[in-house]
């Protein structure tokens, strides 16, 4: 037992363990280690090799050293020029640490040799036999064991020795040949290196085959590269192929040809150079091919000359609109700053109006007046950042985003670019679409605008944008701050007449086959047609209308070759139509208690609101119907309170709410209403319940009330004539600090109205309610005239001639 106890030098090693059986070459730097070796060297040459427990511990203590290691023998020592020390060491047995000793020069320890659990009979057989099969299997497939080693395990039987060598030579971690040779039992040293060796065997399986298949790979691609150059030249002797200019060079040429920016020059002689080298039937080189081709498809250089004869550019806007004369007006003027500026970057402008205007139809007339070539873009319904632009080009089937598609299509730097519906556009988990438009709709940005295809900077600041739109709400607030934002209003009853006589007649005339001389409407036709079977802002229906009757006559024709000439009437029109589908004016027939008209802007255009109020007894609550929003109600809620405010004034009782119940109706209850511009009617319809004197029925009017009686301004005042024009009304009031509005306003519809302009509320009820009582009640006003619709049918003689 004390032969197996020694007290040795200890060398602490670096990233690697050795075992017994095992000759290793050291290099020895540190002083405590190269002592070590001296005074083994001094002795019986025999020393004690562990492995440090951190191999970047410089001065390594005892509690970084591994308790296990290996008793060794020095073989040879040999001092270096450079003050270190190459030892050539053999392993002799493995011994544990049991303490160790003072020593201030080197490690000094007491060490035991581990006797092994030893394994007999066919189980140890086994277990070797399985040992040295796997390493010789090991061996083959790794090829850096050498072959006399594998010749030396083979022939070995000794458990223990079978453990400790191929252990050795395994390239496993080193916790993994610290934990073998800290094991004493041979059957778990064996099973342990077992499955080290299974795990190596299945890595370098699993190597070989991805060699295998990298090196046919590459077989293949070298043999088709090879095959490719053997059919140029043989091309070439045969007189196929133009002397160097292959299908790259031409590429390359157009290249040089476009005019690109130095970065996309650059990328595009980067994308040919690798298309050189790679095979034209990979996948790779196609994505390549594809973005060259992009790249010389857009336009760098390619202009459109702006035609800057401003009288030839106010002639095609006219010819093409009647009407709409800020945007008219906008373009004029660019093209005369464009005549004196030779730089000058495009205009980004949005119309925004009810459908029907003519926005988008008046984008295509502004390419025509100013030469340009004419794009354009929906947004309606995308929700995809991408599709502005474009996906990077690391997924399969990228492309660039629309922007660049349509600057393809147009093939010139400076065309009309219509982004159409704008206000339409949502967003998802996939991005948000509008913050993408930012960069392009902004001057400042829009120089460098870069798609995540091409990954390049492409300039669109010569583009013409323009945006269309219904409502401005739909735009984030920072795309319309990147606008010029210009509001397309609806149309007047004249402006419809005399786009209908000038535009629209010929136009279905042509469609449906029908010359002028063949049929013609009368200006009464047209109006009854605006009037009783139409109802919007813009002209889409009086087409659809027109479209109608001229389908009708052209049956009529078909039929009947007999006819010579078809005049449209107002008869006509019922006959051909059917029933109108509208009252032409909103406004009630006579003036009626607790009934106040007053005027609402919508989307469409303008439209006349009739307010009721009803009293019934009760304990003073207010009820507001008809599906109001928040601020509708509110404003129902300041109007009562500012009535009773003025109880005194009127002759009201001024207890007079708490008997009562207050009703306030707005009829069409399916439609959601909201807004403050309807409170000095609902404060009039009020008054008029409760003093029982019915309100005009001439009069409309809008504006917001305050708990002071204060009458504010409101928005929408063009659209909101127009209606009370429309239907009829004679008089308006409107907000004192509206007046400002009336620049914009037809001369034809302010001759036609009686404008009051009011600050206060007592100023509306002295207009609206006579409080003399010489008003006549709503029983004997005389009954209406009859509606158009009621008129008896027209004989139809002088409106068809026949031969």
């Amino acid at each position: 037992m004390e032969d197996r106890k020694k007290i040795l030098p200890l060398l602490p090693l670096r990233d690697i363990v050795v075992f017994p059986h095992m000759v290793v070459p050291l290099f020895v730097g540190r002083d405590k280690s190269i002592a070590a070796l001296e005074t083994a060297l001094s002795s019986d040459r025999l020393i004690f090799l562990a492995a440090q427990q951190d191999a970047t511990t410089n001065d390594p203590a005892e509690e970084d050293i591994h308790r296990v290691g290996t008793v060794s023998h020095i073989i040879q020592l040999l001092k270096l020029p450079d003050g270190t020390v190459k030892v050539l060491v053999e392993g002799r047995a493995r011994a544990r640490v049991l303490h160790y000793l003072p020593n201030d020069r080197f490690f000094q320890v007491s060490t035991e040799e581990i006797a092994p659990e030893r394994i007999t009979g066919p189980h140890a057989e086994a277990l070797v036999r399985n040992v040295l099969s796997s390493f010789e299997s090991y061996c083959k497939l790794s090829k850096k064991v050498p072959a006399e080693v594998l010749a030396q395990v083979a022939a070995m039987q000794d458990p223990s020795r079978v453990a400790d060598v191929a252990g050795a030579h395994m390239p496993v971690r080193l916790s993994d040949k610290q934990a073998i040779l800290e094991l004493e039992s041979e059957q778990e040293r064996l099973e342990k290196i077992l499955s080290l060796i299974e795990a190596e065997i299945e890595i370098l399986e699993i190597e070989r085959k991805i060699r295998g298949r990298v090196k046919k790979q590459m077989e293949r691609t070298q043999r088709e590269f090879y095959l490719n150059e053997q059919m140029r030249a043989i091309q070439k002797e045969l007189g196929q192929a133009d002397e160097g200019k292959t299908e790259l060079d031409e590429l390359e040429e157009k290249v040089k040809k476009k005019g690109m920016s130095k970065e996309a020059a650059q990328k595009a002689q980067k994308e040919i150079k690798k298309l050189r080298m790679m095979s034209a039937m990979s996948a790779e080189a196609t994505v390549s091919r594809n973005y060259v081709d992009w790249l010389i498809s857009i336009p760098w250089q390619e202009r459109s000359e702006d035609k800057l004869d401003i009288e030839a550019a106010e002639k095609v806007l006219d010819e093409d609109h009647y009407g709409l004369e800020k945007p008219k007006e906008r373009i004029v003027e660019y093209l005369a700053v464009r005549k004196l500026v030779t730089k000058l970057k495009g205009p980004i402008l949005c119309f925004v109006g009810p459908p029907g205007v003519g926005k988008t139809s008046l984008a295509r007339s502004i390419a025509r007046a100013t030469g340009r070539k004419f794009v354009r873009m929906s947004l309606g319904g995308v929700r995809d950042e991408a599709e502005i632009r474009g996906h990077r080009r690391t997924y399969i089937g990228a492309l660039p985003g629309k922007i660049i598609h349509q600057m393809k299509k147009a093939g010139t730097l400076n065309p009309v670019f219509l982004l159409d519906e704008v206000d339409k556009m949502s967003m998802d988990f996939r991005g948000d679409p509008s913050s993408a438009l930012l960069e392009v709709l902004d001057p400042e940005q829009n120089n460098t605008f870069n798609d995540h295809y091409l990954d390049i900077d492409y300039d669109l600041s010569d583009v013409m944008f323009l945006t269309t739109a219904n409502m401005l709400h739909g735009i984030p607030p920072p795309l319309q701050d990147r606008m010029e934002i210009i509001r397309l209003p609806g149309y007047t009853e004249v402006e419809k007449l005399h786009i209908a006589l000038n535009h629209l007649l010929k136009k279905k005339r042509d469609e449906h086959g029908l010359s002028a001389g063949k049929v013609s409407f009368t200006d009464a036709a047209i109006l009854h047609i605006i009037r009783y079977y139409t109802r919007e802002a813009g002209v889409r229906n009086l087409e659809r209308e027109i479209a109608s009757i001229c389908r009708k006559i052209a049956r009529e024709v078909v039929k009947d070759p007999s006819v010579e000439k078809v005049r449209v009437t107002p008869h006509a029109v019922r006959r051909y139509l059917g029933a109108a589908k509208y009252r032409y004016g909103e406004a009630e027939e006579k003036g009626q208690i607790g009934l106040g008209t007053g005027l609402a802007w919508t989307e469409f255009g303008g439209e006349l609101l009739l307010i009721e109020a009803a009293l019934m007894p009760g304990k003073g609550n207010l009820k507001v119907t008809g599906k109001l929003g928040e601020v509708m109600q509110e404003s129902a809620h300041a109007a009562l309170s500012y009535i009773r405010t003025r109880a005194d004034r009127m002759g009201l009782d001024k207890l007079f709410y708490q008997k009562i119940d207050i009703h306030i109706h707005v009829p069409e209850g399916a439609i959601p209403k909201d807004g403050p511009s309807a409170g000095i009617t609902m404060a009039t319809a009020l008054a008029s319940a409760l003093l029982k004197v019915p309100a005009r029925n001439d009069l409309a009017m809008t504006g917001e009330i305050t708990l002071r009686g204060r009458v504010l301004p409101v928005g929408g005042i063009k659209e909101k004539l127009l209606a009370a024009h429309r239907g009829g009304i004679k008089t308006v009031i409107l907000p004192a600090d509206n007046e400002k509005d009336m620049a914009e306003i037809p001369s034809k519809i302010r001759k036609s109205l009686e404008l009051i302009f009011v600050r206060h509320m007592d100023e509306v009820i002295e207009a609206a309610i006579s409080l003399s009582g010489d008003v006549k009640p709503a029983e004997l006003v005389s009954p209406p005239e009859p509606e158009p619709q009621d008129l008896p049918p027209a004989p139809e003689d002088g409106e068809v001639i026949r031969h």
